[in-house]
């Protein structure tokens, strides 16, 4: 069986990216990384004493993802509403969490933002 031959650096960190910060949104990931450095100052010491992502930021919610990859692709939710053939206020309430987001949707979401279906699941 092979040996581990080099001790890992990495152990007990949490890597996320960051990725194409629009012009206009700085002030905003700003406001997050606060949010997270606040939380981790906070988070049990023991390695027993995981918690989910959902009681880390029980702010967010698929919806949030949802808005999120809009705006990255540069979509109001009434062209996307139009790209994906539902109203827009359907847009709107799965945004705030107010419509779920099935299987299917999730794929018609993601076909047209170009990006995985699980994101919205």
């Amino acid at each position: 069986m092979p040996e581990l031959t080099k001790k890992q650096t990495t152990n007990g960190f949490v890597d996320f990216t960051l990725r194409g910060v629009a012009p206009g949104q700085v002030k905003l990931v700003q406001k997050e990384l606060e949010k997270i450095r606040t939380l981790v100052e906070t988070l049990p010491k023991a390695k027993d004493e995981l918690i989910s992502w959902e009681q880390a930021f029980p702010e967010h919610h698929v919806g949030t993802a949802l808005a999120g990859a809009r705006h990255f692709a540069e979509f109001t939710q009434a062209r996307l509403a139009e790209k994906i053939g539902v109203k827009r206020h359907h847009i709107s309430e799965m945004e705030h969490n107010k419509r779920p987001i099935g299987k299917n949707m999730a794929k018609r979401l993601a076909k047209a933002l170009n990006t995985n279906y699980k994101v919205f699941l």
